[in-house]
């Protein structure tokens, strides 16, 4: 072999080194790379204490906001991860709400659910609800409106005029059950949902049985608000507004004390006076023939079927029972009413019960 040859051999066998080397160099650095995209978008870095699986957004909130909370509340092992794939995937706008988180997530999982505004619902409960401050006391628990700015939109006349309500009939759109809401739900949205609830709840089959007694639905809701503050037993409620339809047909004054203490504004007392009876409002119905402008409360629903299941029966008077059990006597005539009347009169000075 002659000495140019042997020259051009070494030399090609530099070159290979060299290749081999570039060639390790690049599968080191695709395999560190590669771990680093892994570890970044796949690897499970997201901590979630138990009882902080709930993440909440505020309205307003920009990427920074969300940023800053989810290191306070301790659930990122990987700051700068989160940060590079939010910015891959151009999480840039943020949606308010109420996020379950898991722990183990990925970063990956992470900006998907807040990017996409993957919500967890609210559950919402109310029932036993008189006033509106009342009931935005009891639905601001769940959602992210404080309490009084919920009221402010309660209390507006305007707010219901779009679904045929007034200021007056108002409570009686609100439907007493558990419903599920968006954390974020807005004040004017909330209205909403319950006309949507409200809707559903009057059935074809409930109009007509409405439809059947002489009333509108806000005419039940006002009857039933009414039932509902006469008597907490549920079994005696079909009776109490057998009662008041037979003095609707009648066209006899429905005379319910509670509209008395509506009246008056206050539900507490345990005694009507005389004096009470002539308080002038239009809700008075001692003074005022018919019903009321509307529902004394937010009628619960089963004040709303007693009303439409009422009692046949003849009765036209009630007094609550003397031994407090919360039932009443019913009578036929007005001097039956009496003699129940005078043995409840009795039972309330025997408990020096004046008020």
């Amino acid at each position: 072999m002659s000495i140019k040859q042997n020259t051009k051999k070494k030399k090609t066998n530099k070159i290979f080194i060299r290749l081999v080397y570039i060639s390790l160099l690049l599968i080191l650095v695709a395999a560190y790379v590669g771990q680093s995209y892994y570890k970044r978008i796949y690897a499970p870095c997201v901590v979630v204490e138990q009882g902080k699986e709930l993440f909440l957004i505020p309205t307003g909130s920009d990427f920074e906001d969300v940023l800053i909370a989810l290191e306070d509340g301790g659930y990122l092992s990987d700051v700068d991860g989160f940060k590079w794939v939010a910015k891959q995937k151009s999480f840039t706008t943020v949606k308010p709400g109420r996020y379950k988180l898991k722990h183990n997530w990925t970063n990956n999982d992470l900006v998907n659910t807040l990017r996409s505004g993957n919500q967890s619902p609210v559950r919402v409960t109310f029932n036993n609800i008189r006033t509106m401050a009342e009931l935005a006391g009891a639905v601001s628990i769940y959602l992210e409106c404080d309490s009084l700015t919920l009221l402010k939109t309660l209390n507006d006349e305007a707010s219901f005029k779009n679904y045929g309500f007034d200021k007056a009939s108002a409570p009686g759109l609100f439907i007493p059950n558990t419903y599920e809401f968006w954390w974020n739900t807005s004040p004017e949205a909330f209205i909403k949902r319950m006309h949507k609830e409200y809707l559903k709840f009057w059935t074809s089959k409930r109009l007509e049985q409405a439809k059947q007694i002489g009333l509108e639905p806000k005419e039940v809701s006002a009857l039933a608000a009414i039932v509902d503050e006469e008597t907490i037993k549920t079994d005696e409620k079909p009776d109490v507004a057998g009662l008041y339809i037979n003095r609707l047909n009648k066209n006899m004054r429905l005379q319910a004390d509670p509209t008395v203490k509506y009246a008056i504004g206050d539900f507490s007392i345990q005694r009507v006076l005389t004096k009470d009876l002539k308080t002038p409002s239009p809700y008075n119905t001692y003074l005022h023939a018919g019903l009321p402008p509307g529902p004394i409360r937010v009628p619960s629903v089963t004040g709303l079927e007693a009303v439409l299941n009422h009692t046949q029966h003849k009765y036209l008077y009630m007094c609550a029972k003397e031994d407090f059990s919360g039932y009443h006597n019913f009578a036929k005539t007005l001097k039956q009413h009496n003699a129940n009347a005078a043995k409840f009169q009795r039972a309330l000075n025997s408990n020096r019960i004046y008020r």
